[in-house]
């Protein structure tokens, strides 16, 4: 089953959409949006399920589903925290700038509370007030929980995921630096990210959601340029249901909790740095990756940061490349106020 919220309000329009992502049906008589009806899934579940039989056989009233009228699947959220399962990927980065990673990193996840009272919709631009502040990508996969209780163990964390999809984790990179030598982590460094137009529950996905990882090529392009194509089910340290478990140790969860993977992240065939897609590599989920292996390579790194008017799609394509959670494309411009 595939749900998206159409623009509409602060919370956006609950909508059940057909598999190939060509049709809608509005799904305001089970929920008015996506988090009325997780708030009460036990009861909605059941009648989305049903609705979207419906919409599959042609039987429901239905509407062309188009990506650019979706807002976020949730607008704003009680919840967003993304971890850093692709260690590789922190391996990386703190090698370029000469800091030794604790051997800790391979066994604990490092994770951050983000700001989820405005996730921006898939064709929302990316609003930037400064060039200089280091404006970065990051393709990502991400979960959407019920109620987690405290305590929860991974393979019980694993039965409360309710929908999996795909985020644009936009970072400041150039901000970065002093909020963290304040010991306090991310604020400014860390805007609004964007979701993708649908989410999908992880029976739809088949094998590719199994053991907590969503398997398959995760597409980044930048400019209309092949710039990424990792597999987010290889080289993933912590599976959701660890990232979901490290995450309620301390506390309870409540339904609409967004869970990030971090930065998807695959070393290469022999085992260092990926090489960029035109070198016949992986490439990469952000430009720091990229930036990163420069480094470590050259001495410096080459790769300039988001400019205005640079655009960024990110999605995934199942085995007859057919989107399966709608692409995340958007452009970086001044924000209104600044324009």
């Amino acid at each position: 089953m595939k749900l998206a919220s159409l623009k509409s309000g602060r919370d956006g329009r609950l909508v059940v959409v057909s598999n190939d992502l060509a049709w809608f049906t509005d799904a305001f008589l089970i929920a008015p949006t996506l988090q009325a009806a997780l708030d009460d899934w036990e009861r909605c579940e059941p009648e989305l399920r049903n609705l979207a039989e419906m919409l599959d056989h042609g039987s429901a009233p239905r509407g062309r589903f188009h990506e650019r009228e979706a807002a976020a699947p949730l607008p704003r959220a009680y919840q967003w925290a993304d971890g850093s399962a692709y260690v590789n990927h922190v391996a990386l980065v703190r090698q370029a700038r000469g800091a030794e990673m604790p051997d800790s990193f391979w066994t604990d996840p490092l994770m951050y509370q983000g700001g989820s009272d405005s996730m921006l919709g898939p064709r929302d631009p990316i609003p930037l007030a400064d060039e200089a502040w280091g404006c970065d990508l990051e393709a990502e996969v991400v979960v959407v929980t019920g109620d987690v209780p405290q305590g929860v163990s991974r393979e019980e964390a694993l039965s409360h995921i309710r929908l999996v999809g795909l985020v644009n984790d936009v970072s400041l990179r150039n901000l970065i630096p002093a909020e963290l030598a304040k010991g306090f982590g991310f604020v400014q460094s860390k805007p609004a990210s964007a979701l993708s137009p649908v989410f999908v529950t992880p029976d739809a996905l088949g094998d590719r959601f199994k053991d907590g990882k969503l398997h398959g090529e995760l597409s980044v392009t930048l400019n209309d340029q092949p710039f990424g194509k990792a597999d987010a089910g290889v080289d993933m340290t912590f599976d959701f249901g660890t990232l979901i478990a490290h995450l309620a140790k301390t506390r309870s969860l409540g339904a609409g909790s967004i869970i990030g993977s971090g930065t998807v992240s695959n070393r290469d065939a022999d085992g260092g740095p990926g090489k960029p897609v035109s070198e016949g590599g992986l490439g990469y989920s952000c430009i720091a990756e990229v930036r990163t292996v420069e480094t470590i390579l050259r001495g410096k790194p080459e790769t300039s940061f988001l400019k205005y008017g640079d655009t960024v799609r990110i999605e995934m394509l199942d085995e007859r490349h057919h989107s399966i959670f709608g692409a995340i494309e958007q452009t970086v411009t001044r924000p209104l106020s600044a324009a």
